[in-house]
């Protein structure tokens, strides 16, 4: 089993006020213990071990990795926290008796000696043999059993002397590579259509059965449907959607970081998404699929930069997402105060030529940055030359996520969410998220233009959306009273969106 706790001693590592220190030296002195650390430059701290171990500036660095959702055996804590009073007093008792069998006191240490203690039996000259032979006799077991809880002791503590417990999905004899070969035949299907158990069971069959098993080894029937219900949480198959098995299977096997940012424009997250809702082309007023590209400041969870364009985005519609960020788009006429920028952050002067903007002094749309990493996936937009040569010449690096790892942009992620959820859901020709969530004819309820819908959504994104309270000194006035109170349906209707000139053609 998983222990989950590390062993503090002269070479330990430590992360103290954002310092690596390791432990060099302990110290007992008249107010306690002290430790002297020594950090990567050889200067030297001498600490109080209580302030070391509980102070919230330090956190230990282990030397492995400690236990995992994924682990075969539970940890310790778990194992023990699963008995009952009278197993416990059981396993305790058990305890007792195996450190008297190592040191000759029931407690473990002579320190907090009982009465009578040590026994002859049990005295530090007495060889290991003659004690396990006196314990077996004293209490009625095999010396061998003694022995094997010794070993458990050990290795694994009291928790190792708990009892196995005896379920019944693995009364079988041939369980285990019954199990085995099952597994393999689940693993093999993570790519492909969700199979059956039925189809799981065969297979299994059929490869114990090339492995010179017969009918008689196998378990039965109802055996193998049990045995498939314990590696379905080992591994899923069955019960979850493929994509949601692919990506269970996807995890790594370890622990795994986080980029943390710790400033304004550190990393900038942009995406693709296909939007759950049509549009109609301003030349040919066909309805047609969109997708919307968004750059997102993951420290202020701003949105920077969007892009609406019809199936397929191109590289320079990421590049055009990218832009606004250094220089934002204006803000509308009628946006409230609240939605405009800069009354909060950076100066603006810093960031942009005060004589290069066009027309009358406006506040932008969105907040000025200037990027240091953008934080992209794998999609061929954003991996082009043309993106990349940008963001060599911008002097911005470029981080890539990880294969199919969804949660590496995470908050650019739950934008998408809160967008479909809260705006497009409510917008004319809304086609559901997929196929089995689709109205009976969405595409003839086309209304927006292109156009128009990048206005609508950037103007949500402003005025309504919740993170868009993106502002920290914004007062809680009726952007977010109106998510809070149910008015977003009523402030995305066609009329209200649609305030522009009248469009000739023909009725839509």
């Amino acid at each position: 089993m998983s222990r989950a706790a590390v062993r503090i001693g002269v070479g330990s590592r430590f992360s103290y006020d954002g310092e690596v220190v390791e432990v060099v030296e302990f110290a007992g002195t008249q107010a306690g213990g002290e430790v002297v650390l020594k950090d990567g430059r050889g200067r030297l701290l001498r600490l109080a071990v209580k302030e070391l171990l509980l102070s919230e500036r330090a956190r230990v660095i282990p030397d492995g990795l400690g236990p995992a959702s994924d682990d075969p055996q539970e940890t310790v804590a778990v194992v023990l926290g699963q008995l009952d009073a009278g197993e416990r007093e059981r396993v305790l008792e058990r305890a007792a008796h195996v450190r008297e069998v190592l040191t000759g006191f029931r407690s473990g240490s002579d320190e907090l000696p009982a009465e009578g203690e040590p026994r002859a039996a049990y005295t530090a000259g007495e060889p290991m043999e003659s004690r396990y032979a006196a314990k077996a006799a004293e209490l009625e077991v095999a010396t061998r059993t003694v022995k094997r809880w010794v070993a458990a002791f050990r290795q694994d503590g009291e928790a190792g002397l708990v009892p196995a417990r005896s379920g019944p999905r693995s009364g079988h004899r041939n369980a285990e590579p019954w199990s085995e070969a099952a597994l393999e035949v689940m693993v093999e299907h993570t790519g492909q259509s969700k199979p059956s158990r039925k189809m799981v069971i065969e297979r299994t069959r059929a490869r114990l059965m090339a492995r010179g098993f017969t009918e008689e080894d196998l378990p039965s029937r109802a055996t193998t449907y049990r045995l498939l219900e314990d590696l379905e949480r080992r591994h899923p198959t069955f019960r979850l959607s493929t994509k949601r098995n692919r990506d269970i299977a996807a995890r790594p096997g370890g622990v795994y970081g986080k980029l943390r940012p710790t400033r304004p424009g550190e990393y900038l997250l942009m995406d693709t998404n296909r939007l759950d809702v049509f549009a109609l082309d301003p030349v040919t007023l066909q309805w047609l699929q969109a997708e919307l590209t968004v750059a997102m400041d993951w420290y202020t969870r701003c949105v920077v930069g969007i892009r609406v364009t019809p199936v397929s985005t191109k590289a320079v519609d990421a590049s055009v997402a990218l832009y606004q960020a250094f220089r934002p788009r204006p803000a509308g006429e009628d946006w409230p105060a609240h939605a405009l920028w800069p009354e909060h952050g950076i100066p603006r002067s810093v960031l942009i030529d005060v004589t290069a903007l066009e027309g009358p002094m406006r506040s932008a749309a969105s907040p000025a940055l200037v990027p240091e990493t953008v934080l992209v996936d794998h999609g061929k937009v954003f991996v082009s030359e043309h993106l990349t040569s940008v963001c060599r010449r911008l002097g911005i690096s470029v981080q890539p996520a990880r294969l199919r790892t969804g949660r590496d942009k995470g908050p650019l992620e739950r934008f998408f969410l809160t967008l479909r959820e809260d705006l497009l859901q409510a917008l004319p020709g809304y086609k559901g998220p997929d196929l089995h969530s689709r109205g009976e004819r969405p595409e003839g309820e086309a209304f927006f233009f292109l156009h128009e819908l990048e206005a609508i959504i950037r103007e949500w994104v402003a005025c309504v959306s919740p993170p868009a309270t993106h502002q920290p000194d914004r007062s809680r006035g009726a952007g977010a009273a109106d998510v809070a109170g149910g008015d977003v349906r009523a402030w995305a209707e066609p009329g209200r969106l649609h305030r522009g000139p009248a469009r000739s053609g023909p009725d839509v």
